[in-house]
């Protein structure tokens, strides 16, 4: 099975290039969620952050780091959600790593996200479960 995000960094597939190093592409989403609104991911291919090794997580940290400012500045957003969908479960449609960098707004920007509120859990038993694994 082919996958788009590897025919992207391939340059197979035109795309609008923000940033692009040796390990890291940065391409604007075509959706385009809210203005702004930029891929990052790894050009190694890797499905999911569950399976990429650190120092490719770290890569693409720098690089959200940086290139979350910049747009920020460029954009006169307000901040901005750096989301990461992890399996299908999750939303991920797209089974290359890569994380959205999604600016914000306080006019004109529509982009939500709910949480609902799930019953209240015991956080020892939750704790004792995560540090037994």
């Amino acid at each position: 099975m082919t996958c788009i995000f590897c025919d992207i960094i391939d340059h197979k597939i035109p795309s609008k290039v923000v940033y692009e190093d040796d390990n890291v592409l940065a391409i604007l989403d075509i959706s385009q969620v809210t203005y702004g609104h930029t891929i990052v991911m790894p050009k190694k291919h890797v499905a999911n952050i569950l399976e990429a090794d650190s120092e490719t997580v770290k890569q693409c940290a720098e690089v959200i780091s940086n290139l979350s400012k910049k747009i920020i500045r460029a954009t006169k957003a307000e901040g901005c959600n750096i989301l990461n969908n992890c399996g299908e479960i999750a939303g991920q449609t797209v089974h290359h790593l890569h994380f959205h960098i999604i600016p914000r707004y306080s006019t004109g920007d529509a982009c939500q996200f709910i949480f609902n509120k799930s019953k209240p859990q015991d956080l020892e038993e939750v704790l004792k479960t995560i540090k037994g694994a």
